[in-house]
């Protein structure tokens, strides 16, 4: 049976002190199993979703174990970006607050590598860090893994899709061979099994998977609305919730620049967090954001990798997640320590095909929210202010503005029209005009076959140009952001004729003047799709869908046609995504054609 509390656990007074003063009497599932394996020392395989408590899994047996008189390295731990790194080195720290003399540095990118030596030199217990950095402390002599008796893995799948498999084969090759081996990961795909079974020694296995893989005291709603529209709706939930603290996730880098840009000119404190930034600027914003000094937090999904702030209130999904697991991750930032949470997620009619998708992914049933009209929130805020007054009526000490109302009286005017011109300077004029935020005008759209698991065809409808489509849904996947235009029917009749043949690739008509052809490792096999790819490359790279020429799509790979002015910046960056969950891998395509 597991413990049903820390005190059941065999962990020292320090230990037991940290813990209860973070506020946890029980360990989670994983925690429970997870901790007593580890200070055994098995080797272990952590199976488990964001937000269940991993870190404090390993971050416990690992201080446990740490010799303090031994001024070496003991424990490695790995992470996929440098703001979990961060996340980790702060959960050691608290959990180790009372471990007098365990030393732990945080090394990774984008902080002087200068400082880092240093620290490493002064003597450490405990390195936690990103794949190329650690590597770069081995190959300059400034990391000494000879005393390294525990190496960690978190996060081990998130690090395989950023494709830092060499980088951990590299590292575990320098791993004294007498050690503890531990991989804690939300999927354990085929390349992380393998790993495993070459570089661990008999692992105990502990899979910590709920029926559910979003937690239960989250409030999940969805709402349609046209993309010019989505800022304003995020402005009436913010006052309708009251919300105060705020993760906002868009798709691409430029939204979430725009996006700030919008939220401060209206009166919204707000920053940015995405891979432009320093990792001291990093720094800075989230310590606003744990501090309420940024009430809302704007980011892309790989920057948001290791935001842990435990009141975070609501997460809104400005953009709908690319991938069901983005999902998750990202609205696993709040309902956390046991509080409850809202996450709003804001859908186009071309992009429903998502919400179903997590739907089936998730084992959930996602509501549709009512969009709140101008009158709703004005309403809010009126009732809000009058329970302000009557609040500060029960205070009393009005003595002195009495007086002042009674000047204003003697010189003509009536306690009603006071009232009333206070009013509006305190809450402003009550915006008028058009109302509508809804996605479009209602379409019929066969949906009797929305069961999960039907065959691929199990949608059909109109798009978004009146023509006849089945089969445009496609499961985690992109799809295009740049309003294409009007085709015509010989096109339409050559795409449906090619998407007959099984070896004919789907074709755009190609415009080889100044173009670049791109290989893509994608094909019809993975179930992808011209639009998959052309959402993709416009999303991520922001550049224009005019610049992207033919697409034509083969079983097992693609070709595509890109403007030579950006061939470089969608090699670069394509590189570092998945489309529908599947790595993508580009290259030029002179070797293929």
């Amino acid at each position: 049976m597991n413990p049903l509390h820390f005190q059941d656990l065999a962990l020292s007074q320090e230990l037991q002190l940290a813990i209860a003063e973070m506020g946890f009497t029980e360990p989670s599932p994983i925690q429970a199993q997870a901790i007593p394996l580890l200070l055994e020392g098995s080797d272990l395989i952590g199976q488990a979703q964001t937000g269940t408590g991993k870190t404090a899994a390993f971050a416990i047996p690992t201080l446990e174990k740490i010799k303090t008189n031994l001024f070496k390295p003991q424990t490695l731990v790995l992470c996929p970006t440098r703001e979990l790194a961060n996340q980790v080195a702060e959960e050691f720290k608290k959990l180790g607050k009372y471990k007098k003399g365990i030393h732990t540095a945080a090394v990774y990118g984008g902080e002087s590598i200068g400082l880092q030596i240093k620290a490493l030199r002064r003597g450490v217990h405990i390195v936690i860090g990103t794949p190329g950095r650690i590597i770069d402390h081995i190959e300059r002599g400034t990391l000494d893994l000879e005393n390294i008796n525990q190496i960690i893995l978190d996060e081990a799948d998130e690090m395989l899709n950023m494709g830092f498999i060499d980088d951990i084969e590299k590292i575990l090759s320098h791993m004294p061979a007498e050690r503890q081996t531990v991989f804690f990961s939300a999927t354990m795909p085929a390349p992380i099994l393998a790993l495993t079974k070459k570089y661990q020694k008999n692992p105990q296995i502990v899979k910590v998977t709920p029926k559910q893989l979003t937690n239960l005291s989250i409030d999940q709603s969805f709402y349609k609305v046209r993309n010019e529209h989505k800022t304003e709706l995020l402005y009436r939930l913010v006052e309708l919730h009251n919300l105060k603290s705020i993760v906002v996730f868009c798709n691409t880098k430029q939204q979430v620049d725009e996006l700030v840009g919008a939220l401060q000119q209206h009166g919204l404190i707000a920053e940015a967090l995405h891979g432009d930034l320093r990792q001291n600027q990093r720094n800075q914003v989230m310590a606003k954001f744990r501090t309420g000094g940024v009430n809302v937090l704007v980011a892309t999904d790989v920057a948001a990798r290791g935001i842990d702030v435990e009141n975070v209130e609501a997460v809104i999904n400005y953009d709908t997640p690319l991938d069901p697991e983005y999902y998750v991750h990202r609205i696993g930032r709040t309902g956390r320590a046991g509080k409850s949470g809202k996450s709003f997620t804001f859908v186009n009619s071309r992009e429903m095909g998502r919400i179903w998708d997590i739907e089936r992914f998730a084992s959930i049933k996602i509501a549709q929210g009512q969009i709140p009209s101008l009158k709703d929130v004005w309403v809010y805020r009126q009732s809000q202010f009058a329970e302000r007054i009557q609040n500060e009526i029960a205070k009393g000490d009005l003595e002195y503005f009495q007086e002042m109302i009674g000047q204003i009286k003697a010189e003509g005017g009536d306690l009603e029209t006071i009232t009333a011109a206070l009013l509006k300077m305190l809450l402003g004029t009550p915006r008028t005009g058009t109302d509508v935020l809804l996605e479009e005008p209602k379409r019929t759209v066969r949906t009797e076959s929305r069961e999960y698991g039907n065959s691929r065809t199990e949608r059909s409808g109109s798009d978004r140009y009146g023509k006849d489509r089945t089969n445009t849904r496609s499961s985690s996947s992109y799809s295009s952001r740049s309003d294409r235009p009007e085709r015509s029917e010989r096109t339409e009749r050559t795409e449906r004729s090619e998407r007959s043949g099984a070896d004919r690739p789907e074709r755009r008509e190609r415009n080889t003047q100044g173009m670049v052809r791109l290989f893509f490792n994608l094909g019809k096999q993975q179930r992808i799709s011209k639009s998959d790819i052309l959402g993709a490359i416009t999303g991520e790279t922001g550049i224009r869908g005019s610049l992207i020429g033919s697409i034509d799509i083969f079983d097992k790979y693609s070709f595509v046609d890109i403007a030579q002015i950006e061939a470089q910046n969608v090699l670069k960056t394509m590189n570092q995504v998945k489309i529908k969950g599947k790595k993508v891998n580009v290259e030029l395509a002179g070797a293929f054609n």
